[in-house]
């Protein structure tokens, strides 16, 4: 996650496009914030996105980030800053408007190439990760950091997190684990790695298309792209533990058996994920399992109005706080010693955790609407 104030609250500096013949290539433009989805940044996407959908002279969207990061998450401090000083639905506004983006790029009709050379975390993820064509290099890092800052997966994240192999989801989205190129590609975030030495002459190709065809796109990258091999010490390669462990009912089973795996030999991932676990917001521990679990049996739409729900219980803080301290100690002190409460993970029964699912006790709020779309195939399904 990343956050801070920046200059050009209008956005217009903060999406750089350049128009070259028949593609589009959207530049996102806060490389000392690494990329920090904004709420101008957002509004400014989605104008694009919304028109060029439109627009018989654009056939292809090309996506990537200034600097060393695609998009290092949305800018949550922001988000927490705005209730701070005005009203919870000042943050609901932000996600309302992330997700209806969201949205539209997994429904879109032309191809999006996200080039992730650098970090890509939470709402980074949002933007690239629901679009046709996801290209990693030997400097992408990808990440689900939520539950350490009291929040968690949203973005849609509950749906393309359960699509991945067997539960690797649960893993990366409750453990926050770092992922690299090798390990996109593998486990399906990616569809292309591509040497960062290569991606200027990707990038010319890309321009001289003609066509929205996604065959023919594919084709591009293809001659650009190689096959890697997952580092030996991935947790990739020890899918059967991590079945074994995390496909378990709740949180303090899928703990009590990663400790019980530890007793047979403390390999390094094993232990980063306990300490990882621990160290998290019981609170979000629990919804983010829950929400996972439930984008199994759910389509994109449905997973981002559950997931704004779920987020607006987060900003209201009626449930819990936690998303607040842990914006304290993660981006504002920085002291990384964050007091969650309730504290433990027996503590939260699963009628808390249900109430992260309910509609909203206020009579201004209503469930996130959707626009409609047209016959289309998400995007993320097409490629599994």
């Amino acid at each position: 996650m990343a956050s801070s104030r920046d200059a050009g609250d209008d956005g217009a500096d903060q999406v750089l496009v350049e128009e070259k013949g028949f593609t589009r290539i959207l530049t996102l433009n806060r490389p000392r914030q690494l990329n920090a989805c904004s709420f101008p940044m957002i509004m400014q996407l989605l104008k694009h996105f919304t028109a060029y959908e439109e627009d018989p002279k654009v056939k292809l969207l090309i996506m990537k980030g200034k600097g060393r990061a695609f998009c290092a998450g949305g800018d949550v401090a922001a988000v927490a800053r705005s209730i701070t000083e005005g009203h919870w639905t000042m943050g609901a506004k932000f996600f309302w408007t992330e997700f209806i983006l969201n949205y539209i790029i997994a429904t879109y009709r032309k191809p999006q190439v996200s080039i992730l050379n650098g970090i890509v975390m939470g709402g980074g993820a949002g933007l690239s990760i629901h679009g046709r064509f996801r290209v990693v290099t030997e400097k992408t890092v990808f990440a689900m950091p939520e539950t350490a800052l009291g929040l968690f997966p949203d973005i849609g994240a509950s749906y393309f997190l359960s699509r991945i192999p067997g539960f690797f989801g649960e893993y990366v989205g409750l453990t926050g684990v770092r992922l690299d190129g090798a390990e996109m590609l593998a486990c399906g975030l990616a569809t292309h790695f591509v040497h960062s030495t290569k991606l200027t002459s990707l990038e010319e190709s890309l321009t001289k298309v003609d066509t929205s065809d996604h065959f023919a796109i594919c084709g591009i990258i293809d001659q650009f792209s190689q096959q890697v091999p997952v580092k030996e010490s991935s947790a990739f390669h020890r899918l059967d533990i991590i079945d074994k462990c995390f496909s378990k009912r709740t949180v303090e089973d899928i703990l009590s058996a990663l400790e019980q795996e530890v007793l047979h030999g403390a390999e390094d991932w094993l232990t980063a994920a306990i300490q990882s676990l621990k160290k998290a917001s019981p609170t979000s521990l629990k919804i983010s399992l829950r929400s996972i679990r439930e984008g199994r049996m759910q389509r994109i739409g449905q997973c981002l109005i559950r997931e704004y729900r779920m987020c607006c219980h987060v900003l209201r803080g009626d449930v819990s706080k936690d998303f607040f301290e842990g914006c304290r100690a993660i981006l504002v002190d920085k002291d990384r010693n964050p007091k969650w409460e309730p504290s433990r993970l027996e503590m939260i029964d699963d009628k808390v955790v249900d109430k992260y699912f309910d509609k909203v006790d206020d009579p201004d709020w209503e469930d996130l609407k959707l626009p409609t779309r047209p016959n289309s195939t998400t995007t993320y399904v097409s490629k599994l």
